[in-house]
Order: structure tokens, then sequence, then C-alpha cells
């Protein structure tokens, strides 16, 4: 059967003339992208594209045909626009929250959902930023707020927020307001596993090497965790989240902020018809940065 994937991959090959190009604007690796090409040119009966090293070029058939996908994919996405219009309930609107992202702007988000798109129903979940990308790339949500840098595979994306930080760490370690990271050496750093957001991890880690060579870090499974061992004297908890506290725990401005949160929306460009970069997204990523 001829799906909205197959149209997806064959426009994506004609524009991107690459096949790891187009993976990417589809949202996709590259071997179910090319799988799902084989299983379109067996539907139609036809060679789409003559392949080269990487490359591939439209054939006859493959030109010929071009022109009824983009008006096939075209006439899906208006009808999903019309089912959304038309929904006496209003659009869901499923939001993943990456587990970094504080209550408070997690919160702000979701109300913004829901007063600027009128009659829409939102939904949340939390889940690590590599998670809420596929998510959002198979459709299982509608957006995201994800920590930046990360592999977006072909969804769109908002501008990026940075969020101010803290250091959490046992009463009395040190007494200034504001501190250096160097000031913050002998206790490890609690970091979340990487497999949650790779690049993002990696660029924590490489700016806390260049900032504090010595003290290392240790993996814990939330926050929470990071602030029963800071209470305990065993560790030290870097969030942006403003309420985070405990007894024992003292929080610090880090000095010169060289560990904002980077958060940004991400969202597919063609499972959400309700969403306008230009009227919806600038008001959602405000209020994130909110």
């Amino acid at each position: 059967m001829l799906t909205e994937r197959h149209l997806q991959i064959f426009i994506a090959l004609a524009e991107e003339q690459h096949f790891g190009d187009a993976a990417r604007v589809v949202g996709i690796t590259q071997p179910p992208l090319s799988q799902g090409l084989r299983r379109l040119e067996a539907l139609v009966g036809a060679k789409l594209f003559e392949r080269g090293a990487g490359n591939v070029e439209l054939t006859p058939a493959g030109a010929a045909l071009l022109p009824y996908a983009r008006r096939a994919l075209t006439s899906i996405e208006e009808l999903h626009q019309a089912a959304v219009a038309r929904d006496p309930e209003g659009p869901e609107i499923r939001l993943g929250l990456a587990p970094e992202v504080p209550p408070s702007a997690g919160a702000a988000v979701a109300a913004a959902c829901g007063s600027i798109i009128p009659g829409s129903r939102v939904t949340v979940v939390t889940a690590p930023t590599s998670s809420l990308v596929n998510q959002v790339g198979t459709g299982r949500l509608t957006l995201a707020a994800v920590q930046h840098p990360a592999v977006l595979d072909g969804l769109e994306a908002g501008p990026v927020s940075l969020l101010p930080t803290w250091a959490l760490v046992p009463a009395s370690t040190v007494h200034d307001e504001v501190v250096a990271l160097r000031q913050l050496e002998g206790l490890p750093i609690a970091v979340r596993p990487r497999a949650e957001a790779p690049a993002a991890r990696d660029l924590f880690l490489d700016t806390l090497a260049l900032h504090r060579p010595d003290g290392g870090t240790v993996v814990v499974t939330d926050e929470r965790a990071g602030l029963a061992m800071a209470a305990a004297g065993q560790a030290i908890v870097v969030t942006a989240d403003p309420a985070l506290i405990a007894p024992g725990v003292a929080r610090h401005r880090l000095a010169d902020d060289p560990l904002p949160l980077r958060l940004r929306l991400v969202w597919s460009r063609t499972r959400t018809p309700f969403l306008r970069p230009n009227d919806v997204m600038a008001q959602l990523t405000e209020a994130l940065a909110s």
C-alpha cells in the first residue's frame, strides 16, 4: 500500500539527490529510506532513480511521477489540516519535556500551547532528549523541549534558549554567593547518563573540563538523586531549576555562567499542520525561556 512516508522518501530523494541528505530531511536513517524506496518502486512497477556512489538521479519514469507525488503529499497535508480544523475537541498537542527542563519552564510551555492554539488539548510526557527526538520524528509527539545540541534528523527547530544554572553544593563548602567552577574542586559533578543526550552531554563535559580540570563526575539517574548526594556531602549538582534545594545544600550562582542549560523546541514539518513557526513557535520559545 502506498503511504505518506513513501511519498516523503520519493520527494526528498528527488530534491536532495543524495541518500544521506534525504534521510535527514525525512527524519529517518539511511537503511529504512533505501528499503522504503525499494517498496515504492515495487508498488509503482518502475525504477525511479539511477543510483550512484551515494547520489541518485531521477529516471524518466521518476521524473514523470514526481509531480503526481507532490500533489498527493500536498493533498494529505491538507487532509490533516482539515481534520484538525473540524475536530470538535480541538487539536491534541502531545508535548515532550527533557528531564533537565525546569518544572516552571515546562509548565509555561504547556500553558502557552493551550492558550495560543484555541481549543487544544495538551498532554505532557517526560523523556530523555534522544527519545523525544525519535518520538517527534515518528509522530508520537507533536513537539518537544530538548537539550541542544542534538541530532535532529530533519526535524524543524526553534532558536536555542540559554537558561542560567546554579551550583548546589554541600553547605559550608564555599561561602561566596557567586563562585567559579575552579573553586568547586574536590567533589564530583553529578551528571545524567550520556546516552540520554550525547551531544549536549559531551558539550557539558568539555566545558567542565576547560573550567574545572580536576574533580571528575559521577553519573546519577536524575536531579533528585544528585541533590541527595549533595546533601550527603558526596557531589555537586549543576541545575537550571530555581526551586531545587534541600537542607544541608547551598545554592551558588556560577561566575560568568559557563554551563547554561541549552534548550530548544523541535517539531515535525509535516506532522503539525496547526503549528506555524512564524506565529506560534516564537511564542512557545518565549515561554520556554521565561
